[in-house]
């Protein structure tokens, strides 16, 4: 061993040596789900659950939305949102910049390879000749190089570029989540604007008959039959109706508004929905269990992948008290002119090895090391906080299922049965038997009983709609 290598072999000792007290090497283990693994609290006994919650051959996750929006027109104005929307996009560039970090940092573990060429001219005049006689010297350098790379025994950089892989994970993950809320947004609104459409549209068929009705007791108070106090009262049903075609269009321009701005661009006419009824708007899913089905949710991955870049920061802190090596070598030819720089010329090489260890930092490594634990520690909070707001959503979900169900079913029955009391109603009025306050009362029953079967329709199915998302659907 030559002096050179057994110095630098010494140096090396003498770091270690000087390394201290190292941090303990810490290790990533998924933290345990802070939710009950096996049952959901949808508001089920014990038996119903087991019965309408089974084990699922795959996860909803897996499930693709076009096999759950079943609408073919609501199918192409999801497709149209997720070429249009803004929001979306800024999240695809988001991956792409992280992806181009973590190339960036992967690249610092590998020497940065360089050719130089340099060349020198100078005159030497007669007086300061040896031989009296003025001349040029020249001299031509070539060579090839690396300079200053970190030989990553303690893998610093490895982790560095860990870390960094794993945040590009958590922005693939993010720009899932954001794909899941778009499609669920859409969906959503799209309800909304058939609920709207189908309200307004009861509203003008309200507002003409009561229109007719109008026209007809008025012609019966001309001819004596009626009073103006049936006049007056039927006139009033046709203003309101026209006050709720007013209120009701406006809803509906609304929430087109809102449609089209998530869809990013102004929707076709012929892509808009005309009712409620016109549809089976959505396939039901399959639940299976939290244990399963949670740690597929794609706000669920990107904690993950963040607390798995916390571990690799830790790991890449722990390093900093170890040695850093660097080497720089280079080697290369030199001549006296151009013309036989390549011909053999002399050789020529440098090796210059270092290693370094701060022996006084006042704690910036200590410090260092302690912020990445708390970041890690932040990382393991924020991590079972989106697990247990995803059970709530799911539990939430579940709970107002079968209670929207069975409203709507019960409103469906109550509307049959107010349709039949204005009918017998209005056959009593025209019979003589009841007085027009009768039928009135009755109108307003049946307006407002299918109004509110309306609401609950579009309730149940926003229900499907925000069920679908809390289990992570929607992301392939």
């Amino acid at each position: 061993m030559n002096k050179s290598s057994l110095l630098f072999c010494m140096s090396l000792g003498a770091c270690l040596g000087l390394s201290g007290c190292v941090p303990p090497k810490q290790t990533y283990r998924q933290p345990d789900l802070p939710v009950a693994p096996a049952v959901w609290h949808d508001g089920l006994n014990n038996q119903q659950q087991a019965n309408e919650t089974p084990k699922a051959d795959h996860t909803v996750a897996d499930t693709t939305w076009q096999d759950v929006y079943t609408d073919p027109k609501l199918r192409e104005v999801i497709q149209l949102a997720l070429k249009n929307n803004r929001d979306l996009r800024v999240s695809l560039l988001n991956v792409e910049k992280a992806e181009a970090q973590f190339r960036l940092q992967r690249a610092s573990q590998f020497p940065e390879i360089d050719a130089s060429a340099s060349g020198e001219a100078y005159r030497v005049p007669s007086s300061s000749s040896p031989t009296g006689k003025s001349y040029v010297s020249e001299s031509i350098n070539a060579g090839v190089g690396i300079s200053s790379w970190e030989v990553d025994i303690f893998r610093r950089l490895h982790n560095l570029s860990k870390q960094q892989f794993e945040l590009y994970l958590a922005s693939q993950e993010s720009r899932r989540d954001t794909q899941v809320s778009l499609i669920s947004s859409v969906a959503s609104q799209y309800l909304s604007v058939a609920a709207d459409q189908e309200t307004l549209a009861f509203a003008q068929q309200t507002f003409t008959s009561q229109q007719a009705t109008y026209d007809l007791t008025r012609q019966s108070r001309d001819h004596g039959i009626k009073s103006d106090l049936d006049v007056s009262e039927s006139l009033s049903q046709v203003e309101s109706a026209r006050a709720d075609i007013a209120k009701y269009q406006h809803q509906l321009n609304s929430d087109l508004t809102e449609l089209e701005v998530l869809v990013g661009i102004q929707v076709p006419a012929g892509l808009l929905p005309s009712s409620m009824k016109e549809s089976e708007w959505l396939k039901d899913v399959s639940v299976g269990l939290p244990s399963e089905t949670l740690l597929h949710r794609p706000d669920i991955r990107e904690a993950e992948h963040n607390l798995k870049s916390a571990y690799a920061n830790i790991a890449s802190a722990r390093a900093a008290y170890f040695p850093k090596i660097t080497l720089t070598t280079s080697g290369g030819v030199t001549s006296a002119s151009l013309s036989s720089l390549f011909k053999g010329g002399p050789g020529t090489w440098e090796f210059y090895p270092q290693v370094s260890l701060p022996i006084f930092d006042a704690g910036t490594r200590a410090a260092n090391y302690k912020t990445a634990r708390v970041e890690r520690d932040t990382y393991i909070a924020q991590y079972e906080k989106a697990i247990q707001t995803a059970f709530q959503d799911v539990s939430d979900a579940l709970n107002g299922r079968t209670r929207l169900l069975e409203e709507e079913k019960a409103q469906e029955a109550n509307v049959k049965a107010l349709t039949d009391t204005y009918r017998l109603t209005e056959a009593r009025y025209k019979s003589g038997i009841d007085n027009y306050q009768s039928v009135l009362d009755a109108q307003r029953s049946l307006y407002s009983g299918q109004v509110t079967l309306i609401s609950l329709r579009l309730s149940r199915l926003s229900n499907q709609v925000t069920l679908y998302k809390a289990l992570g659907g929607g992301s392939l």
